[in-house]
């Protein structure tokens, strides 16, 4: 009997990985033949079924932006991006996409570091900067061992200078993979979901009208009051708006 129910447990199982890559066939075959509502539904589905997956949010993305939604075709590519920053075609396509929202909103200017900083950071994922401060960690041992154990001065100069250096690497590349695993969990980024917007002073319908924004645009979510959320554009401008108006990235 415990064998049979193994048995079936497992049958459950294949069939339940063949009905997603299904999915995600069926969604690949309906894009390839410009169905994009199609392909919009089978991705959908595998999302659904599978979890997150950059490839997926990327093809959803772009079956978005193929049917002329613009604002479902940002979210995802920015969905994708927080699992592959480095992923160069997702951003250009993002890059694309913004081209089409109304909003032209330009970041308030930063310290070039800042930028430099950030952008070494999104050249690779989660994963792969712990692989790499693993892999620095494990050549620090090594670099460790050639300094205290060598006889020769110059390899022991050799292994200090370079634990100096793979030890700054670990250090980076454990900020890096904190930093990216922080934008995965806290998910305070936000994408504009209506046509037009005004952004409120105050989380009620009664506050003062502060600005406009329009499907598309990028905001960051800063606290919430029952269904309004107080939101930051790229720009520093500040205000309320209604919880259904936005869908979380």
């Amino acid at each position: 009997m415990k064998k049979l129910f193994f048995i079936l447990i497992t049958i459950l199982f294949a069939t339940m990985k063949l009905s997603a890559q299904d999915l995600l066939q069926s969604a690949n075959e309906a894009y390839a033949k410009g169905d994009y509502a199609n392909a919009i539904e089978w991705y959908e589905a595998a999302l659904k079924e599978n979890g997150q997956s950059a490839t997926v949010y990327y093809n959803l993305g772009n079956s978005y932006y193929k049917a002329n939604k613009i604002a479902p075709s940002i979210l995802n590519y920015e969905r994708a991006l927080l699992l592959e920053p480095g992923n160069g075609d997702i951003r250009f396509n993002l890059e694309i996409a913004k081209l089409k929202t109304v909003d032209k909103i330009e970041p308030v200017g930063e310290f070039f570091l800042t930028s430099w900083f950030r952008s070494v950071e999104d050249s690779l994922s989660t994963d792969a900067w712990s692989r790499f401060a693993i892999a620095c960690f494990i050549l620090l041992i090594g670099s460790l061992f050639l300094f205290f154990f060598s006889r020769k001065i110059l390899i022991k100069k050799a292994g200090f200078y370079a634990g100096i250096c793979l030890l700054v690497f670990v250090i980076f590349g454990n900020i890096f993979a904190y930093n990216q695993k922080k934008s995965l969990t806290q998910r305070d980024s936000a994408i504009i979901f209506v046509p037009t917007t005004t952004i409120k002073s105050s989380p009620d319908d009664s506050g003062t009208d502060l600005f406009i924004l329009h499907e598309g645009a990028k905001v960051k979510l800063k606290r919430k009051s029952n269904n309004w959320n107080e939101i930051e554009t790229a720009e520093g401008n500040v205000g309320w708006i209604k919880s259904g108006e936005i869908a979380v990235i």
